[in-house]
């Protein structure tokens, strides 16, 4: 089992990018064959432009801002497909979503999640998930998925505590 942090995937090198996110998302459909209808695009338009994990309710409100129209089952759709495509993540924990770093591959990566300013950190870490998964298989468990998250205090909340 390897134990290297690949570079391209180490959680400080993400940058938030909407546009770039966005662009990823879309070569990644057309080179899959995947339909990104308007509304699937505009949530993930929405999704991408948030710095931090939104929830589908303030999807919906937006969306509604926007078209008027805009129905709860028409917003878990498009979440529904992003999720399916590795598109977005979903934070079990908060029930909100993220943009994924990486879009074009499949992975399972855990999440730091801060309790005080709701920021979420993605860890591409295979190591995590390939631990997880091989505990999991020696026990006879067959794994499906592995949602992983760690919720504390983030460098920037902890060092505004101190300054206070």
């Amino acid at each position: 089992m390897s134990t290297t942090v690949h570079p391209a995937h180490d959680a400080h090198l993400h940058r938030h990018d909407a546009g770039a996110f966005v662009a990823a998302v879309e070569a990644a459909c057309a080179t899959r064959g995947l339909r990104l209808t308007p509304l699937r695009l505009r949530v993930l338009e929405l999704v991408a432009a948030e710095a931090k994990p939104v929830k589908a309710y303030d999807l919906l409100d937006r969306l509604r801002g926007e078209q008027g129209s805009a129905a709860p089952p028409t917003v878990y759709r498009a979440l529904d497909f992003l999720l399916e495509h590795g598109f977005i993540h979903k934070l079990e924990s908060i029930n909100a979503f993220v943009g994924c770093h990486h879009p074009d591959e499949a992975h399972q990566v855990p999440f730091l999640i801060c309790d005080v300013c709701a920021s979420a950190v993605e860890l591409c870490d295979e190591r995590v998930a390939t631990l997880l998964g091989g505990q999991a298989r020696e026990r006879g468990f067959v794994p499906r998925a592995q949602t992983l998250e760690v919720h504390g205090v983030c460098a920037a909340c902890t060092a505004a505590a101190r300054t206070s």
